[in-house]
Order: structure tokens, then sequence, then C-alpha cells
């Protein structure tokens, strides 16, 4: 598995925003939603392309995440809520989210094809060690940057200690530059 990096700069993350909205039709669409509910959930790809409109359309998102199995209550942020409505508003209950050209709506996109819509926008932007964990590090990164605190970022992520969580998000990345970047002899 390659090693990502989280989007650090928010005007970066509206431009892939923009980027995805200007796709043709229905996968544009789609492929920004994904974008979205990933930076504003902190969730596993993998639990992400499994949502149906049914799982998404309340105050919050229950689920069991696929990796560790434990029971994770998100709350919808205003941001992600007014999407989701947005995006939903023709769909049936039992419509996956992320639905799969080649299955239409009874099939979701795969990882890969998540990965390949990443890895489109990260060209585009000329990014590097992007991938579809991007979304989580994101999220993870920005939570910090607004609440600064570490403990609540780790809970978020069902991480087991601050330090793991602290690499993860590339905050001791920045703050070894940081540190750096002011030293000189």
């Amino acid at each position: 598995m390659n090693f990502v990096q989280p989007i650090r700069d928010q005007e970066t993350i509206d431009n892939i925003k923009g980027f995805f909205r200007k796709e043709f039709g229905k996968q544009g669409e789609r492929n920004c939603m994904m974008f979205v509910l990933g930076i504003n959930t902190g969730l596993r790809i993998q639990d992400i392309l499994k949502f149906r409109k049914r799982d998404v359309i309340g105050e919050q998102i229950v689920m069991n995440e696929m990796k560790t199995g434990k029971r994770k209550i998100i709350q919808i942020n205003p941001t992600l809520k007014r999407e989701l409505k947005k995006y939903t508003a023709d769909m049936d209950m039992d419509d996956y989210l992320f639905p799969s050209r080649q299955g239409g709506k009874n099939r979701p996109i795969k990882r890969d094809m998540a990965y390949k819509i990443m890895r489109k926008a990260a060209d585009e932007f000329d990014l590097v060690d992007i991938g579809t964990h991007t979304l989580r590090k994101t999220f993870g990164y920005h939570m910090y940057q607004k609440t600064k605190d570490i403990t609540l970022v780790k809970r978020l992520l069902n991480h087991s200690n601050e330090s793991i969580t602290m690499g993860y998000i590339g905050m001791d990345q920045d703050m070894m530059n940081t540190a750096m970047n002011r030293f000189g002899l």
C-alpha cells in the first residue's frame, strides 16, 4: 500500500470539488459526493462505498466499521447534509450512493474505481501521495486544525493512541518541517 497524505489546503479541496462537479453527468456528481462524504466523515473507503440512500438521510450515520467491526455513530454536519439532500433527491431508499456504470443501481463502484477517481483529481492538480485514504486523512487533519484536540481526532478515527493519530494525519511531519525551517546555525 502506498503512503498517502491529507489535502491540507482548503483552496485545493474547493478546487477538487469544482473539478468533480464539472465532470460530465452523473459520474461527476457521484465522484464529488464520494469526495465530500469522505472528507466530512473520516470513514474508510470500503465503508463509504457500501452506503445506500437509507443509510445517510437522517441526522446521523449509524454503522459497523468493516475493518474493526466497531459500531460507529457519525453526526452529519450541515455541509454534508445539504450535499446529501441534493445528491439523493432522485434516488430510491435502496439505491447505492455510488453506483457502478457496469452494475447500475444494483452494485456500487469498487475500491479500485474509487482510487482511479482520486488519482484523476490528483493528476489534475499535480498532487502527489494521493489515494482513497487521503479522504480519511484529510478529515483528521482538518478536524485537528479546527479543534486542536488530538484525543477527539484519535477517537473519531478509532486509533489506539495520540501519537499514531499525529503521524497518521501528517502533523508530525508538519511540525518537523516547521522546526527545520526555523532552525539554522
